[in-house]
């Protein structure tokens, strides 16, 4: 497995080792002592599928109360998968890192907890598969505009299909103080 820093020094990109032969493909996509030594705290206590069409949008979201880490990988298609700094006080605070994960290349995204997060999809359809570090609580959900042009993120679709939570968030610059996490070092 190689780790790699993206634009986000907090969020990983990783490269499992994948084994290929006649019959296809193996690979380990989480194993604790691995992840945990590249510095993934964990631990996970939910995974979660989803399933979408191409031009599909999801995010961008976050939890306030019980904050997500999330390492994220494509069981089929491709996805352009993002993470955004929301934590006050972080010295990349509004900034992205954005990453094609595939079923093809393997990569994953560990994305952990005080990000947004959010992915639009690439292929004709994906199904989008990810670990947590937290409960989803429905109660707890917050999220920013896909589109803030504050933070800039580069998407590669220009008119999304998006849910109608997704639709009504607000940029980040509107968000309430006391609704962002806090960046601890």
């Amino acid at each position: 497995m190689k780790v790699f820093p993206t634009r986000l020094p907090d969020v990983l990109l990783i490269e499992p080792r994948v084994f290929h032969d006649a019959r296809g493909f193996f690979t380990e996509t989480w194993h604790f002592d691995r992840y945990r030594k590249a510095d993934m705290p964990g631990p996970f206590v939910q995974d979660n599928l989803s399933f979408s069409e191409q031009g599909v949008l999801r995010g961008l979201h976050y939890q306030l109360s019980h904050p997500q880490g999330k390492l994220v990988y494509v069981l089929f298609g491709a996805v352009f998968d993002v993470a955004v700094d929301i934590r006050k006080g972080s010295p990349t605070f509004g900034q992205w890192a954005g990453e094609i994960l595939s079923a093809d290349n393997h990569r994953q995204l560990y994305i952990p907890p005080g990000f947004a997060h959010g992915f639009c999809v690439l292929s004709e359809t994906a199904q989008f598969a990810y670990k947590c570090t937290d409960f989803y609580t429905p109660g707890d959900e917050y999220g920013i505009r896909w589109d803030d042009p504050s933070i800039g993120i580069d998407w590669p679709v220009s008119v999304p299909l998006l849910s109608d939570k997704d639709h009504q968030y607000p940029v980040l610059n509107a968000v309430p103080r006391q609704h962002l996490p806090t960046f601890e070092v």
